[in-house]
């Protein structure tokens, strides 16, 4: 196996980890205005990490390719998890009523945790 191929899987997977423990620090903190702020910071922050992995498993589960295929894997694994965090977000806000302000906050601190674990410059 590629090394670095290795080394990108392991980030991923660091990096979904450090998204969904966020959410569950981010919904424990919100439980003092409430279960439904809670259930939603929580929710905000989850929604993100499920589309980290969705991510993660378009680019990193196949064989390993050539760049263009793997750009375009990257591409098409990046608009999914978009779909993802944007449908997620409507069942928190729209379908299940869940409190705004706690929602973008749990994704917020989700999408920081995962500019920190890149460590990307904002």
């Amino acid at each position: 196996m590629d090394n670095s191929l290795a080394a990108g899987r392991r980030l991923a997977i660091q990096v979904v980890l450090a998204q969904a423990a966020a959410a569950i620090i981010v919904g424990s903190l919100f439980l003092v205005r409430g279960a439904a702020s809670a259930l939603g910071a929580f929710g905000g922050g989850v929604v993100v990490a499920l589309g980290t992995a969705v991510l993660a498993l378009r680019v990193f589960r196949p064989p390993p390719a050539r760049g263009a295929v793997t750009m375009r894997r990257f591409a098409l694994g990046t608009l999914l998890k978009w779909l993802v965090v944007l449908g997620g977000l409507f069942l928190i806000l729209v379908r299940w009523r869940l409190p705004l302000v706690p929602a973008l906050v749990g994704v917020a601190t989700a999408m920081l945790v995962n500019w920190l674990v890149l460590r990307i410059d904002v």
